[in-house]
């Protein structure tokens, strides 16, 4: 097998014409270069240089060596800078998947500071629920999901690790005076995606009654519209208040209902430089 430094040596003398100078742009001694040469020339097989007068040349070996070289030496640097920017983060990508209130509130800062400390490192951002989001993530689509899990979610399968970002408190968002759900047990109510419904129905289980449902939607806009028109009344978590708060509704914050908000990551530590890197900017987002 072909020696690298023996080739970068090869290259070097090719280019420079003589051992002194090669040498010295090598910062090697012009004993060393001998050396490396002859070794060259015992892998090989092949003589690559000769004596002209106080000089050398090259062989026809030697010069279809020292031309390989060259195109050899090049891919190697060029996949060395390649690599020392990604390890670095002066280049590349990473992908986030997120649900709408989470996007419309840390992550947008999340991605200012990532821009700003690493300013080569492209972000791509996906919208999609809980659910969606860890199918990508374990599908490899994504690097983070940021989700949110209630305390009667089911465990996320093995593979999974769950970095905690913040815990989310659930709010009861009506028009009329702030109360405690039992005060609306015979209300209509407004549901939102499919594991915030499971826990809106909990809730009210564990209050002693069930909510009838009138109408379903992940729209935390379209929500708070509906409730301000007296359609009905809904639990929303402070997120979403944050991202998005209808002038014309009440909110009160119901005692023991929170939601864990995580950025989910496939596998266990270290990950790559660009994941903790954004994680490090989720983390410092809030």
């Amino acid at each position: 097998m072909l020696d690298v430094v023996r080739l970068r040596v090869l290259d070097a003398v090719a280019r420079k014409g003589s051992l002194t100078a090669a040498a010295r742009e090598l910062h090697y001694s012009q004993p060393s270069v001998s050396h490396h040469l002859a070794r060259l020339e015992a892998e090989t097989g092949a003589r690559l240089i000769q004596r002209a007068g106080r000089g050398i040349r090259l062989t026809e070996a030697g010069r279809l060596l020292a031309a390989r070289a060259a195109d050899i030496l090049a891919r190697i640097d060029a996949t060395a800078e390649e690599l020392a920017a990604h390890v670095g983060l002066r280049s590349g990508r990473v992908r986030l998947a997120a649900f709408p209130s989470a996007l419309g509130t840390f992550v947008p800062e999340a991605a200012t500071r990532l821009a700003r400390d690493h300013p080569g490192l492209k972000l791509h951002l996906t919208e999609t629920e809980p659910p969606e989001a860890l199918r990508m993530l374990r599908a490899g689509r994504v690097d983070v999901a940021v989700v949110f899990r209630y305390d009667d979610t089911a465990p996320e399968e093995a593979g999974i690790t769950m970095i905690h970002l913040l815990d989310d408190p659930s709010l009861l968002v009506s028009t009329g005076e702030p109360g405690d759900l039992t005060a609306y047990a015979d209300a209509d109510w407004i549901a939102g995606c499919d594991r915030c419904r499971s826990h809106l129905l909990d809730i009210c289980a564990k209050s002693g009654f069930e909510p009838r449902l009138s109408f379903t939607s992940d729209d935390i806009v379209a929500v708070q519209a509906l409730v301000a028109a007296g359609m009905g009344v809904t639990v929303l978590p402070g997120l979403a208040l944050r991202a998005h708060r209808h002038p014309d509704v009440s909110v009160a914050e119901i005692p023991g209902s929170t939601r864990h908000v995580h950025a989910a990551v496939y596998g266990e530590p270290p990950h790559p430089p660009a994941t903790e890197a954004l994680l490090g900017a989720l983390r410092a987002s809030l």
